[in-house]
């Protein structure tokens, strides 16, 4: 828009002119130089590289102006410190390259463009007209022909690959000087680095556009569908079959979004049933890679042939899962049968570009939806316990860590994580004693209710007293073995309870067992749920009131079925009304 304003100008022409007249003259007066002869003789003969490069510069300038102007800290906002400043510009930061270009690509179709439309688009072809008449005809004589010739498919390449460019160069100029190079691989330390996988993936423009628009693309004819099913009314007839397209759109999106799926499938509180029977595929029906690939991996970490370290290695895992998959093989030296867990092969750049943009969206979810809750700090704290699960060593660690804590609780003779040979163990391939047993969930034995409260037992035991806690329970990871024991698999994923966090948890249970509904309130600050800025809030009498009616129809029993679900959204919508957004999600 500003190039169009500018080169409509009467004075537009004349500079122009003056403009190739000084290339010349430059052109003229280094012709001796010999390195410079074919660069120099190329942009002589192509003047709309002047147009190109002026239209950067003013989109640069606008770009820097819109950035300063809605954050003033615009260092932090490059460097992705500043998240909700960064989310205000975004869309506009990814327009204006597009616009200040727009001319450039409108100008090149004119002299063939068919503007009978029914749209009004007077005064848009007057405006083009003037600036495409007021270009010398040395510029217009060396547009390539196939500017000439308009396109759907060319105009989108020239906004694209524009856009990119320019892109581009405004980040590289606001960083030159002040930013590190980008690291080679995402996460130069191996674990979750947002800045830096930032850093990585701004000079991979076209890998994370690319990546964009297969999952726009792949998920558009969900959302679709499932528009059509609202608009028909039909949501609740059609959840099977939606809920099976989405089990096989998240496993078709790859590992990041195929752990979403199994995060959501044990949420009864937040999906139908439908989609919770969906989902349930995506914990242990994963499809597995190849096995070359997996003996591949485990010879290059263990640093010997397979054939020398297990005397049985099957052709196919027994289980795959979003990171990686499982194979039943026994030890050479000693006829130990052991499971052998391999990390999918490129698995970490994967997820790192899927993190990097669900990060770069969530402050613009946050603001679309008002949302107000810290979406890149929730972000964050997911993807550091995603890519902390890569790291088998940690698991390793983290597993032993369980079975030692838990020998000093009365649980210590009922549940165990498997034992982990450490000789066989790396970052990308975990060994483990081979347990024998079957998922709780589909065990038909009489102790599987025993065994339930004591996997409840023993997750309250990790929060509230040894302060570290398994942070994927989904069905498939909890084994009831031949001896009637509890066997927790997967401790790639756990998280640190510090010990005020501890107490905070326990005083909110005890208010809760005894009623002391005027206490939540606090509580609910204290755990991260009510956001400090509302803290003088937390003491009005009809927050207490809402909240205890909610909390008092939990505590009576019956799950999610007992809670009145339209009332509690009732009661929340009249709160906001009044209070302002009192609630958040904690990262």
């Amino acid at each position: 828009a500003t190039s169009a304003a500018i080169l409509s100008n009467p004075e537009t022409t004349p500079f122009l002119s003056t403009l190739k007249t000084v290339v010349a003259s430059l052109t003229t007066d280094l012709t001796q130089n010999t390195i410079l002869d074919s660069t120099l003789a190329f942009i002589q003969g192509q003047p709309t590289l002047l147009l190109v490069a002026t239209s950067a510069i003013i989109t640069f300038v606008g770009c820097s102006a819109l950035l300063s102007a809605l954050d003033k800290e615009k260092d932090e906002v490059v460097e992705g410190k500043s998240s909700e400043g960064i989310a205000a510009v975004l869309p506009l930061l990814f327009s204006l390259p597009l616009l200040g270009l727009l001319s450039f690509t409108a100008f090149s179709n004119l002299p063939s463009l068919d503007v009978s439309t029914s749209v009004d688009t007077t005064f848009l072809t007057t405006q083009i007209g003037s600036i495409y008449n007021s270009l010398p005809s040395e510029i217009t004589s060396t547009l390539p022909a196939f500017l000439l010739t308009p396109s759907p498919a060319t105009t989108a390449l020239l906004l694209t690959t524009s856009a990119l460019f320019t892109y581009s160069f405004i980040s590289s100029i606001l960083t030159f000087g002040k930013a590190t190079p980008p690291p080679k691989t995402p996460y130069p330390l191996g674990v979750y680095d947002a800045p830096s996988a930032r850093n990585y993936f701004d000079t991979k423009p076209l890998l994370a556009l690319s990546r964009a628009l297969e999952i726009g693309w792949k998920s558009g004819s969900f959302g679709v569908k499932l528009g059509l099913d609202y608009l028909g009314e039909k949501l609740s007839e059609n959840a099977d079959i939606r809920a099976t397209e989405l089990s096989r759109l998240l496993t078709e999106l790859g590992p990041s979004f195929i752990k979403i799926g199994q995060s959501l499938s044990i949420r009864t509180d937040l999906l139908s049933p439908a989609y919770v029977r969906g989902l349930r595929s995506l914990q242990d029906q994963v499809p597995p890679f190849s096995t070359a690939e997996a003996r591949q991996i485990i010879e290059e970490e263990l640093g010997q042939p397979i054939d020398a370290v297990f005397s049985v290695f099957p052709k196919e895992p027994v289980a795959a899962a979003s990171l990686g998959q499982v194979y039943k093989a026994t030890l050479r030296e000693n006829n130990k049968e052991v499971a052998i867990k391999v990390q999918r092969p490129n698995i970490m750049e994967q997820i790192a570009l899927d993190m990097y943009l669900i990060r770069e969206m969530a402050p613009l979810a946050k603001r679309t939806f008002s949302l107000n809750t810290d979406t890149v700090g929730t972000v964050d704290a997911w993807g550091t316990g995603f890519v902390n699960e890569l790291n088998y060593v940690d698991e390793a660690i983290n597993g032993k860590q369980f079975t030692e804590s838990i020998q000093s609780t009365s649980l210590a003779s009922v549940v165990f994580a498997p034992p982990v040979l450490e000789e066989y163990t790396t970052k990308k391939v975990l060994t483990t004693e081979w347990v024998v047993g079957e998922r709780l969930d589909q065990s038909s034995k009489q102790d599987v209710t025993v065994l339930c409260s004591i996997a409840m037992n023993t997750y309250l035991t990790m929060m509230l007293e040894t302060g570290t806690l398994h942070c994927d329970p989904h069905p498939g990871n909890l084994l009831r073995t031949t001896d009637g024991k509890l066997c927790i698999l997967d401790w790639g994923m756990v998280t640190k309870l510090q010990p005020d966090l501890q107490v905070t948890l326990i005083e909110h249970m005890a208010h809760l067992t005894s009623s002391d509904y005027e206490e939540i309130p606090r509580d609910l600050l204290l755990l991260g749920f009510i956001p400090e800025d509302k803290a003088d809030s937390i003491g009005d009498s009809g927050i207490v009131e809402v909240l205890a009616d909610i909390y008092g129809a939990w505590t009576k029993g019956g799950g999610a079925a007992a809670i009145n679900v339209n009332k509690v959204i009732s009661q929340l919508q009249d709160l906001t009304a009044e209070k302002g957004n009192l609630f958040q999600i904690p990262p």
